[in-house]
Protein backbone atom coordinates (compact mmCIF):
# COMPACT_ATOMS: atom_id res chain seq x y z
CA UNK A 1 0.00 0.00 0.00
CA UNK A 2 1.26 3.60 -0.62
CA UNK A 3 1.22 6.55 1.38
CA UNK A 4 -2.48 7.52 -0.69
CA UNK A 5 -4.25 4.36 0.08
CA UNK A 6 -3.04 4.10 3.77
CA UNK A 7 -4.40 7.61 4.53
CA UNK A 8 -7.43 7.43 2.29
CA UNK A 9 -8.27 4.25 4.58
CA UNK A 10 -7.46 5.77 7.67
CA UNK A 11 -9.78 8.64 7.16
CA UNK A 12 -12.57 6.30 6.18
CA UNK A 13 -12.12 3.46 8.79
CA UNK A 14 -11.98 6.71 11.65
CA UNK A 15 -14.60 9.80 10.30
CA UNK A 16 -11.77 12.13 9.78
CA UNK A 17 -10.58 14.64 7.19
CA UNK A 18 -7.67 16.02 6.06
CA UNK A 19 -7.92 19.08 8.55
CA UNK A 20 -7.58 16.24 11.44
CA UNK A 21 -4.33 14.62 9.53
CA UNK A 22 -3.22 18.36 8.52
CA UNK A 23 -3.17 19.56 12.59
CA UNK A 24 -1.86 16.07 13.86
CA UNK A 25 1.26 16.17 11.64
CA UNK A 26 2.08 19.72 11.37
CA UNK A 27 1.54 20.13 7.90
CA UNK A 28 -0.46 21.81 5.70
CA UNK A 29 -4.27 21.09 4.18
CA UNK A 30 -3.24 21.03 0.85
CA UNK A 31 0.12 18.97 1.80
CA UNK A 32 -2.39 16.34 2.94
CA UNK A 33 -4.25 16.66 0.03
CA UNK A 34 -1.54 16.35 -2.29
CA UNK A 35 -0.36 12.98 -0.68
CA UNK A 36 -4.03 11.76 -0.72
CA UNK A 37 -4.90 12.26 -4.13
CA UNK A 38 -0.92 10.52 -4.87
CA UNK A 39 0.29 13.90 -6.24
CA UNK A 40 3.08 13.95 -3.77
CA UNK A 41 4.71 10.87 -2.42
CA UNK A 42 7.58 12.79 -1.05
CA UNK A 43 7.19 12.96 3.06
CA UNK A 44 9.72 14.22 5.30
CA UNK A 45 11.11 11.58 7.74
CA UNK A 46 9.77 14.08 11.07
CA UNK A 47 6.53 13.97 9.35
CA UNK A 48 6.78 10.07 8.52
CA UNK A 49 6.79 9.76 12.09
CA UNK A 50 4.20 11.60 12.84
CA UNK A 51 1.77 9.50 10.47
CA UNK A 52 3.30 6.67 11.95
CA UNK A 53 2.62 7.42 15.18
CA UNK A 54 -1.26 8.91 14.18
CA UNK A 55 -2.04 5.45 12.42
CA UNK A 56 -0.40 3.36 15.48
CA UNK A 57 1.91 1.57 12.22
CA UNK A 58 5.28 1.44 10.89
CA UNK A 59 5.13 3.15 7.62
CA UNK A 60 8.92 2.53 6.48
CA UNK A 61 7.63 -0.10 4.70
CA UNK A 62 4.35 0.38 3.29
CA UNK A 63 3.76 -3.68 1.45
CA UNK A 64 3.94 -5.04 5.35
CA UNK A 65 1.45 -2.95 6.84
CA UNK A 66 -0.08 -5.23 9.46
CA UNK A 67 -2.37 -2.70 10.90
CA UNK A 68 -4.60 -1.76 8.54
CA UNK A 69 -6.80 -4.02 6.12
CA UNK A 70 -6.65 -4.46 2.39
CA UNK A 71 -9.52 -3.28 0.90
CA UNK A 72 -11.35 -2.73 -2.34
CA UNK A 73 -14.86 -1.38 -3.03
CA UNK A 74 -18.18 -3.21 -3.76
CA UNK A 75 -19.89 -0.93 -6.10
CA UNK A 76 -23.13 -2.62 -7.11
CA UNK A 77 -24.63 -5.74 -9.23
CA UNK A 78 -23.77 -7.69 -12.13
CA UNK A 79 -26.11 -10.23 -13.70
CA UNK A 80 -24.97 -13.59 -14.29
CA UNK A 81 -27.99 -13.60 -16.73
CA UNK A 82 -29.27 -10.40 -19.04
CA UNK A 83 -31.85 -7.72 -18.12
CA UNK A 84 -30.77 -6.36 -14.96
CA UNK A 85 -29.75 -2.57 -15.06
CA UNK A 86 -26.58 -1.63 -13.84
CA UNK A 87 -26.26 0.34 -10.37
CA UNK A 88 -23.45 2.43 -9.08
CA UNK A 89 -24.41 2.03 -5.73
CA UNK A 90 -21.87 1.80 -3.43
CA UNK A 91 -22.60 -1.07 -1.14
CA UNK A 92 -19.45 -0.97 1.24
CA UNK A 93 -15.59 -2.94 1.32
CA UNK A 94 -14.51 -6.07 0.70
CA UNK A 95 -10.66 -7.20 2.28
CA UNK A 96 -8.47 -9.07 0.15
CA UNK A 97 -4.98 -10.14 0.25
CA UNK A 98 -1.90 -8.06 -0.17
CA UNK A 99 -1.27 -9.59 -3.29
CA UNK A 100 -4.85 -9.96 -4.79
CA UNK A 101 -4.97 -5.88 -3.81
CA UNK A 102 -2.72 -4.92 -6.73
CA UNK A 103 -4.55 -7.84 -9.19
CA UNK A 104 -8.44 -6.19 -9.21
CA UNK A 105 -10.07 -3.27 -8.68
CA UNK A 106 -13.67 -3.99 -7.65
CA UNK A 107 -16.23 -6.25 -6.93
CA UNK A 108 -19.48 -6.69 -7.97
CA UNK A 109 -22.24 -8.72 -6.49
CA UNK A 110 -24.11 -11.43 -8.97
CA UNK A 111 -27.44 -11.80 -9.43
CA UNK A 112 -28.77 -14.90 -11.06
CA UNK A 113 -26.67 -18.76 -12.08
CA UNK A 114 -26.77 -18.08 -15.49
CA UNK A 115 -22.44 -18.84 -14.71
CA UNK A 116 -22.61 -21.64 -12.25
CA UNK A 117 -20.97 -23.71 -13.79
CA UNK A 118 -17.97 -21.30 -13.94
CA UNK A 119 -18.20 -21.36 -10.09
CA UNK A 120 -19.66 -17.87 -10.11
CA UNK A 121 -23.46 -18.02 -8.20
CA UNK A 122 -25.96 -15.83 -7.17
CA UNK A 123 -24.95 -14.16 -4.11
CA UNK A 124 -20.90 -14.30 -4.86
CA UNK A 125 -18.54 -10.80 -4.81
CA UNK A 126 -16.64 -11.12 -8.18
CA UNK A 127 -13.83 -9.53 -8.42
CA UNK A 128 -12.49 -7.28 -11.34
CA UNK A 129 -9.91 -5.75 -12.80
CA UNK A 130 -11.41 -2.65 -15.00
CA UNK A 131 -10.22 -3.22 -18.26
CA UNK A 132 -11.78 -2.09 -21.79
CA UNK A 133 -10.31 -5.37 -23.66
CA UNK A 134 -9.84 -8.95 -23.06
CA UNK A 135 -8.66 -12.26 -24.88
CA UNK A 136 -11.35 -14.48 -26.27
CA UNK A 137 -12.13 -17.20 -23.78
CA UNK A 138 -12.30 -15.06 -20.82
CA UNK A 139 -14.39 -14.22 -18.22
CA UNK A 140 -15.48 -10.40 -18.64
CA UNK A 141 -18.08 -7.84 -17.73
CA UNK A 142 -19.69 -5.95 -20.06
CA UNK A 143 -22.02 -3.10 -20.09
CA UNK A 144 -24.70 -3.16 -23.09
CA UNK A 145 -26.73 -0.84 -24.42
CA UNK A 146 -25.64 1.56 -21.37
CA UNK A 147 -27.80 0.78 -18.48
CA UNK A 148 -26.88 -3.41 -18.13
CA UNK A 149 -24.45 -5.16 -16.81
CA UNK A 150 -23.32 -9.20 -17.11
CA UNK A 151 -20.77 -11.38 -16.91
CA UNK A 152 -20.21 -13.74 -19.49
CA UNK A 153 -17.45 -15.32 -21.27
CA UNK A 154 -16.38 -13.66 -24.95
CA UNK A 155 -15.75 -15.52 -27.52
CA UNK A 156 -14.52 -13.34 -30.28
CA UNK A 157 -15.51 -14.53 -33.81
CA UNK A 158 -14.28 -12.78 -37.40
CA UNK A 159 -18.07 -11.17 -37.72
CA UNK A 160 -19.02 -10.80 -34.11
CA UNK A 161 -19.08 -11.55 -30.44
CA UNK A 162 -20.54 -14.31 -28.47
CA UNK A 163 -21.21 -13.62 -24.86
CA UNK A 164 -21.58 -17.27 -23.71
CA UNK A 165 -23.38 -18.52 -20.52
CA UNK A 166 -21.99 -21.17 -18.74
CA UNK A 167 -25.46 -22.66 -17.95
CA UNK A 168 -26.87 -25.08 -20.59
CA UNK A 169 -30.00 -23.69 -19.62
CA UNK A 170 -29.45 -19.46 -20.81
CA UNK A 171 -29.22 -19.08 -24.33
CA UNK A 172 -25.68 -16.72 -25.51
CA UNK A 173 -26.21 -13.66 -26.82
CA UNK A 174 -24.51 -12.72 -30.41
CA UNK A 175 -23.89 -9.15 -31.13
CA UNK A 176 -22.29 -8.22 -34.82
CA UNK A 177 -19.26 -6.01 -35.04
CA UNK A 178 -21.66 -3.19 -36.11
CA UNK A 179 -24.27 -3.63 -32.96
CA UNK A 180 -20.80 -3.93 -30.87
CA UNK A 181 -20.67 -0.30 -31.96
CA UNK A 182 -24.74 0.71 -32.26
CA UNK A 183 -25.80 -1.13 -29.18
CA UNK A 184 -22.92 -0.44 -27.81
CA UNK A 185 -21.41 -3.18 -26.16
CA UNK A 186 -18.21 -2.74 -23.93
CA UNK A 187 -16.17 -4.54 -22.05
CA UNK A 188 -15.84 -3.00 -18.65
CA UNK A 189 -13.51 -5.19 -16.88
CA UNK A 190 -12.22 -9.24 -16.30
CA UNK A 191 -13.53 -11.59 -13.80
CA UNK A 192 -10.39 -12.03 -11.01
CA UNK A 193 -12.53 -14.74 -9.26
CA UNK A 194 -15.63 -15.02 -7.44
CA UNK A 195 -16.15 -15.62 -3.58
CA UNK A 196 -19.44 -16.77 -2.05
CA UNK A 197 -20.18 -14.74 1.56
CA UNK A 198 -20.50 -17.22 4.67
Amino acid sequence: MNIAEVLTQFKRQNNVNNDYIADYCGVTKSTVSRWCTGKSKKVHPETLEKISQMLNIDLEDMTRVNGLAYEKPILGTVKAGYGLFAEENMEGYETVSESDFHKGDYFLRVTGNSMKDANIHDGDLLFVKSCTDIPSGSIGVFLINHDEVTVKTLIKKPNCWVLMAANPDVEPKIFTHEEIVTTPVQIIGKAIYSKTEL
